[in-house]
């Protein structure tokens, strides 16, 4: 899955995404709009991860979506 897909399709991922990152408000996730850089930077920020911790759950999470979506 790419992120264009995730993006416009936003709404429909927020609950996959607050599964993922229980601690995202939906106001949050409202503000980051299917912005992949503005999730890894709220990931980066509420969770204390590096830049690359946040990049490869990012990646695991867009990854985990493909097998939801077959």
């Amino acid at each position: 899955m790419n992120w264009d897909e995730i993006k416009g399709n936003w709404r429909h991922y927020k609950g996959h995404l607050k599964e993922k990152w229980g601690d995202l408000t939906d106001d949050e996730l409202d503000r980051i709009e299917g912005k992949r850089d503005q999730l890894l930077g709220w990931v980066q920020a509420k969770y204390g991860k590096t830049r690359d911790a946040a990049e490869k759950e990012v990646r695991e999470f867009e990854d985990g979506l493909k097998s939801v979506n077959r």
